[in-house]
């Protein structure tokens, strides 16, 4: 087990899903998100160069699904509109973001709940992305954290209904909450292309619910991650295996309640731990983080 203490910084939990971004696609409509009015407008085919693209609207949400290279970005109506990455597409972050100054990423920054501006350009009848932009306030994780919840209320189903009352509590609590503790993490790691526990990580994984259990108001982020071996692919579905191995452990065995995990993540290879060009390096970068959160608000209280 590799557990660290709360840092200032959820840079590790915002992540990098590494999704590959080729110049040849066929766009997929993403599912609808439930009781949002969804505007699902897609593009197929080669695209062109954006020069050669009419200007589209401009766009404010969060990142409700990513299917490749379509998005779905959820507006604060509850309007779902699909956009399609453009191998030109710029990704940027204005300073301040989580400590990082104003930088350029790649498409694999762009992940679920992750709130967005983007500017966009018309064709084939659908939206393409011209420009990714973050925000930089403190508000925006909490935004990150609230819309991996909502994903996991309507995806838990009878086990969410089974402690309604504990689920709706915990909604309550959430809603005016916007900044939150990280208060530790759990490193479980894997063999080479496996999403089997080990004994050791089982372990792990009940000591740090039970560590976590002490607080009442904790809830737990689980990330998988894989090394560098393999296609983008392979590594994303290993990654989001991984995931679930470790939430249906910990739910299963550990008694980890449904209602207190948020929505788990399959990372792939990105952000990795350590170097991947050595076996030990490797070895580290196959792992589940379990981040334990606790917002400021009752943290304090």
């Amino acid at each position: 087990m590799n557990t660290m203490p709360r840092t200032p910084s959820l840079l590790a939990i915002a992540g990098l899903v590494a999704v590959g971004c080729a110049a040849s696609l066929a766009a997929q409509s993403l599912p609808p998100v439930g009781g949002s009015r969804d505007v699902l407008t897609t593009v197929t085919g080669n695209l062109p160069p954006m020069t050669e693209m009419q200007a589209g609207p401009r766009l404010e949400g969060i990142i409700s699904g990513r299917r490749g290279q379509v998005l779905q970005v959820t507006a604060e109506d509850g309007t779902a509109t699909s956009i399609t990455l453009h191998p030109e597409t710029t990704i940027r972050t204005r300073g301040g973001f989580l400590g990082i100054g104003n930088k350029n990423f790649d498409q694999s920054a762009l992940i679920p709940g992750l709130p967005v501006a983007v500017r966009t350009a018309q064709y084939g009848g659908g939206l393409v992305a011209s420009e990714v932009r973050f925000t930089s306030d403190d508000r925006q994780i909490a935004a990150m954290i609230r819309g991996g919840t909502a994903g996991q209320f309507a995806e838990q189903g009878a086990a969410i209904q089974a402690n309604a009352a504990a689920t709706e509590a915990l909604r309550g609590r959430l809603g005016d909450i916007d900044k939150y503790n990280l208060k530790s993490t759990t490193n479980v790691y894997f063999d080479t292309g496996k999403a089997v526990l080990s004994p050791r990580a089982k372990a792990d994984l009940c000591a740090a619910a039970q560590a976590a259990d002490m607080n009442e108001n904790s809830l737990l982020l689980v990330l998988g991650y894989t090394d560098s071996t393999g296609s983008q692919d392979a590594n994303q579905t290993l990654s989001e295996k991984r995931a679930a191995a470790v939430v249906n452990y910990l739910q299963q065995t550990c008694r980890w309640k449904p209602y207190r995990m948020l929505t788990p993540t399959g990372m792939a290879m990105s952000d990795p731990a350590a170097d991947n060009r050595t076996p030990a390096g490797r070895a580290q970068n196959r792992r589940v983080s379990v981040n334990v959160l606790v917002s400021k608000a009752l943290d304090e209280q």
